[in-house]
């Protein structure tokens, strides 16, 4: 089961619908072993597509450095779906990358009907996928612990900034 904050859902959607109708993407990064998303790290789609995702290579190496530095992980790896429900396909992007972290939560969005929440999760082992429960919560970690960082992107045009509830 994915435990996760209200902020950073909430940041995970904002930043879904603000890249909407081209898919987003990034990842949720927590202390190593602790299971404990804490703080959103909003990624670039370096494809710009409405129907796949690839996370730029030179950002995701600086972003897993500073993970690395500071003892996280990535705990959720997201990115939302434009058209279609939350659910990967076998084209996804997020399979491949499950290769290389088979502990992270694959969590999706789906930004085809703005009214609607639509959030899944997901466990990616070896190429099988396995929907999980998803459990949002307030207050799991201190608000003002929830951390938003950009790469590769200005803060006067695009703010990730996670609401208060």
């Amino acid at each position: 089961m994915l435990t996760i904050d209200r902020a950073i859902v909430d940041a995970i959607l904002a930043h879904a619908r603000r890249d909407h109708p081209d898919e987003a993407c990034g990842v949720v990064a927590g202390p190593v072993s602790s299971d404990k998303p804490v703080r959103h790290i909003p990624m670039q789609n370096a494809a710009r597509s409405m129907t796949f995702y690839e996370l730029d290579s030179m950002e995701q190496l600086r972003v897993w450095r500073e993970m690395d530095d500071h003892d996280e992980e990535p705990v959720v790896v997201y990115h939302s779906h434009t058209a279609t429900e939350a659910y990967p396909s076998r084209s996804d992007s997020g399979i491949a990358l499950a290769l290389g972290e088979p502990n992270a939560h694959y969590v999706l969005v789906s930004t085809r009907d703005p009214a609607v929440e639509e959030i899944r999760s997901f466990r990616i082992v070896d190429g099988a996928v396995t929907e999980e429960p998803v459990r949002i919560v307030d207050a799991t970690v201190d608000p003002h612990a929830v951390q938003t960082y950009m790469f590769g992107q200005s803060p006067a045009t695009v703010d990730y900034e996670c609401s208060d509830r």
